[in-house]
């Protein structure tokens, strides 16, 4: 196993981001899937081989679309089987002309969003999604899985600026490159979930002033991306039956409740509401019991 190979390491980013996003602990992780504890902590560190279906299993607990980490996945697991070293040639070819860094990264960062947009246009409903045009047949969906790997793989290949001097150690892979597309900005993000339109991704989003307690001892802030003009609540150390809401002004407000005790120990978010103005944003704790309630304005 080459654990520290360019796409084992990128592998365990991705797989590190996405656990990020859920707000889950290693013990609710292993509670939601059928990995352990310690399992899911090799996984995340790139200290042991991961297994596609755990893959599948982190994007479904996140519900977002696995196509970006499935192809990762597929370039991790080619070094991991020893198919990477056997398909390269014994003696390496002689190096042309370096190419300039810029044209390089344009390069990788052009070939690698072709193949996520691909992969994200084409998974629809994957992940809980709504209001998207019906569901991908399963054929087709691993058609362009597979292309998508593929493409990620000439990428990651194609980039020698991801090494850094010497013996070729890697520095650090630009995971951002892979990200996909925003799924909706302003009013169409109206009522989707932040995760799978991509609004959530790490740099795309904010917290909007100080994060506030209640009198209960829960946590709550407004949470807002630039990149899709689209806000939504986030509420955690809650009790079971407490509540957020988050309105704006020409949208309908948004509500999400802690349903049981696993939410307790985990960030739960509210849809969005869409509106490139961040005034007049307004975010509402709702106990368990229903009185006291509480609203911050921003």
């Amino acid at each position: 196993m080459t654990a520290s190979a360019p796409e084992c390491v990128a592998l365990a980013e991705g797989l590190r981001e996405v656990r990020a996003r859920t707000g889950l602990s290693l013990v609710a992780l292993a509670e939601r899937t059928a990995y352990s504890k310690s399992s899911w902590e090799r996984y995340l560190n790139g200290k042991k081989p991961v297994p596609r279906q755990a893959v599948e299993a982190l994007c479904a607990t996140a519900r977002e679309p696995a196509g970006r980490l499935l192809a990762l996945w597929e370039l991790a697991d080619a070094e991991w089987s020893g198919r990477a070293r056997h398909s390269r040639p014994a003696v390496p070819p002689r190096p042309g002309p370096v190419s300039p860094p810029e044209a390089t990264v344009g390069a990788v960062a052009t070939a690698a969003n072709a193949a996520t947009a691909a992969t994200v246009a084409t998974a629809g409903d994957v992940g809980g999604v709504t209001g998207a045009p019906g569901r991908a047949r399963p054929w087709r969906l691993l058609t362009v899985g597979v292309g998508a790997a593929a493409v990620a793989a000439v990428a990651v290949a194609a980039a020698p600026s991801v090494l850094g001097p010497g013996a070729g150690h890697p520095t650090s892979l630009a995971s951002p490159v892979l990200d996909p597309a925003p799924g909706c900005r302003g009013k169409t993000c109206e009522g989707k979930d932040p995760g799978p339109m991509s609004c959530a991704l790490p740099g795309r989003v904010e917290s909007l002033g100080p994060q506030r307690r209640t009198r209960t001892g829960a946590g709550v802030e407004i949470r807002y991306s630039g990149v899709c003009a689209a806000a939504w609540g986030r509420i955690w150390h809650a009790e079971v039956g407490d509540a957020i809401e988050v309105s704006a002004p020409g949208s309908r407000p948004r509500r999400v409740a802690v349903r049981n005790t696993a939410d307790t120990g985990a960030y739960r978010f509210t849809m969005m509401v869409g509106g490139a103005d961040r005034t007049g944003l307004r975010l509402c704790f709702i106990p368990a019991d229903g009185t006291g309630r509480e609203c911050f304005d921003y």
